[in-house]
């Protein structure tokens, strides 16, 4: 990899000042030809599981064996998460700002020697609208980008993460610098107080109130005060606090030092789950290179303030993203819940003060003191300012990491950006907030996507999970789904959980079989409101919200396969009968083949019958079948 600092990397040294940081961003730049070319190949989990690591070897192999000259020979960057990941592996080759989407290996030395040497474009491997058709040659020009405003993600996908000097080219460490030689303690928790920052990992709770708390809890009882990053991100569909610890590392741990600047906090814990490696390799060669600057560790920036901390790996167990569950894992202990009798900012990790918030949250910390709480606030809605990261996935054609103001439409978020069902219908539901969340109807198209309106909605706002539903997903499988999700994470600790779920479960089972009443409908509503009112922690009080949803909405469909013992999106598999209809089928024998119960039959070019006694609704068939005619009812 080449990142154009090479020469500079040799030469580390100590910051002992602001003036240090802004010599040291300014001797970067001046090494950086802006002219010279440059491939920037996206590394994000999406494109590497697209193949992009192969991409970048096949450009470092074909620059080692071309004859370029060396005033054309371009650089190579990899970077994190672009965000437009139902279109990787992501290639930009600047200083033009060519964006290639879906690249392949064999795509290389057509780049190399059409873009890099002949100054041109490739036509085919542009973007392409997928309703228009037209070609975009930037980033800019894509609708999927220009709808959003990115903060959060604005360096991501720009920077090499493994590179401080990449993050200090970007500004860096500079809201670091002046909240520590421009700002009181007091002065940085007003900042973030008047910001109206809310904390994204799911609860919405005041940032700058928590870490008001811890400091009157620390004046009350003494410290010390820990910070810790809740980087246990473990909702299904979601990855945004995965992409920016990856992509953008030196942002989480500059918002978590100027967080302990704030609060007087000398250790600080990074808690984040051992299924993301990418992350914790990222963030520990983060924390090296800042220390070697002077940026993490004793005396930093020569001001008298020291601040360090450590990456905890958590285990993979859902109910840890809980703040008590998290507190106890760090201890050593099983991360399990425990009562909220005193709030964690009183008595958090080892019975102290501890100020936790999520890996977006500690990101918007640096933007908020660089360029000032009316700034940030001026974003968004009054009561959820700033903007938002959302995974948007599932049933919509520009699957991807999205980031838009608080208070943006469903509908924008989904039909605009994302572009929508590829049917082109209408979608039928989204998921928001992750397994704890609620399904929102297409009638909820216009809701603000923002905090308080979730939340009035009957879902949350969650870590930012969204996930799209078409005619084609069940709800009532869905909220099976994600019961049992939940069924299997919960720690079992409390009685309406442990006991509640499995029953809700259960009776979600006997609905999927057409099994059960209309009486049972009424049970399951009953029964989440009880374990929604008396569950220990959030995992349970939350758990029934997709049962909440779903049946609020879509009571219909419920009936639907206890009345009629009929699934009206064709996926409950007791509930439903595959047929291939006789005028669409030409006879072309494609679906017999692949029938692993062979229980297609009919002569070549006539139409095929399915033998339903024999049929086990595998749906291989209606998968195969290229003229529609395998059919579901």
């Amino acid at each position: 990899m080449m990142t154009g600092n090479t020469a500079l990397q040799s030469e580390t040294h100590r910051l002992t000042s602001w003036e240090d940081l802004h010599a040291l961003q300014q001797q970067i730049i001046e090494a950086h030809d802006p002219n010279q070319s440059r491939i920037v190949v996206c590394h994000g989990t999406g494109c590497m599981a697209n193949g992009s690591a192969k991409i970048t070897r096949a450009f470092q192999e074909a620059l080692e064996a071309s004859n370029i000259e060396a005033k054309v020979m371009p650089g190579i960057k990899t970077t994190g998460c672009q965000g437009l990941c139902a279109h990787g592996p992501l290639v930009q080759i600047n200083p033009q700002g060519l964006f290639y989407s879906r690249v392949k290996p064999s795509d290389v030395e057509e780049i190399i020697q059409k873009t890099i040497v002949e100054k041109k474009p490739i036509e085919r491997l542009l973007y392409k609208d997928p309703d228009t058709g037209e070609a975009h040659h930037t980033e800019a020009d894509i609708p999927f980008y220009k709808l959003q405003h990115r903060l959060i993600l604005k360096n991501i996908g720009k920077i090499d993460p493994t590179d401080i000097h990449d993050k200090i080219t970007a500004g860096g460490y500079q809201a670091l610098a002046k909240a520590l030689f421009t700002m009181t303690p007091e002065e940085v928790v007003a900042e973030i107080e008047k910001s109206g920052l809310r904390g994204r990992g799911g609860a919405g709770f005041p940032a700058g109130r928590k870490w008001r708390g811890a400091l009157a809890a620390v004046k009350k009882k003494g410290g010390p005060v820990y910070v810790v990053v809740n980087g246990d991100e473990g909702d299904p569909g979601a990855f945004m606090d995965g992409s920016i610890m990856d992509g953008d590392p030196h942002a989480v741990l500059e918002g978590l030092i100027i967080g302990a600047y704030a609060l007087g906090a000398e250790k600080g814990y990074l808690y984040v789950r051992a299924e993301y490696p990418l992350a914790i390799k990222h963030l520990d060669l983060a924390m090296q290179q800042a220390r070697e600057y002077g940026l993490l560790g004793e005396n930093i920036l020569n001001t008298g303030f020291s601040f360090d901390a450590q990456i905890n790996r958590g285990a993979g167990a859902f109910v840890c993203g809980e703040s008590t569950a998290l507190f106890t894992s760090i201890e050593g202990k099983p991360g399990n819940p425990r009562p909220k009798y005193v709030r964690s900012v009183e008595e958090g990790l080892w019975g102290k003060p501890t100020v936790l918030n999520n890996v977006e949250t500690w990101a918007n910390v640096p933007l908020i003191i660089e360029k000032g709480a009316d700034w940030y606030s001026s974003i968004g809605v009054p009561h959820s300012t700033g903007t938002k990261v959302f995974c948007l996935v599932g049933k919509v054609k520009n699957v991807g990491l999205v980031e838009v103001p608080m208070g943006t439409s469903l509908s924008t978020i989904v039909e605009k950006i994302g572009g929508g069902v590829p049917s082109g219908k209408p979608f039928k539901a989204v998921q928001t907030g992750g397994p704890s969340g609620g399904c929102l109807p297409y009638e909820s198209r216009d809701l603000p996507v923002d905090f308080d309106s979730l939340t009035k909605a009957g879902s949350m706002m969650g870590s930012g999970a969204m996930i799209v539903m078409d005619e084609h997903d069940c709800v009532v499988d869905v909220a099976r789904y994600f019961l049992r999700f939940l069924e299997e994470e919960s720690c079992g600790k409390c009685l309406p959980c442990r006991l509640g779920l499995t029953r809700m479960r259960e009776i979600l089972d006997n609905f999927s079989h057409g099994i059960g009443s209309e009486k049972d409908i009424e049970d399951l509503q009953s029964l989440s409101k009880a374990v929604q009112d008396g569950a220990l922690c959030a995992l349970g009080t939350s758990a029934p919200n997709p049962c909440l949803t779903t049946l609020k909405f879509f009571k219909d469909e419920y009936v639907a396969h206890v009345r009629d013992q009929k699934c009206p999106a064709g996926v409950c598999k007791d509930l439903i009968t595959y047929y291939i209809d006789p005028d669409a089928c030409t006879g072309c024998r494609t679906c017999a083949k692949q029938c692993p119960q062979e229980c297609i039959t009919g002569e070549k070019k006539k139409p095929h019958v399915i033998d339903a006694d024999n049929c086990i609704r595998c749906g291989i068939c209606m998968e195969t079948c290229k003229f529609g005619a395998v059919l579901v009812q």
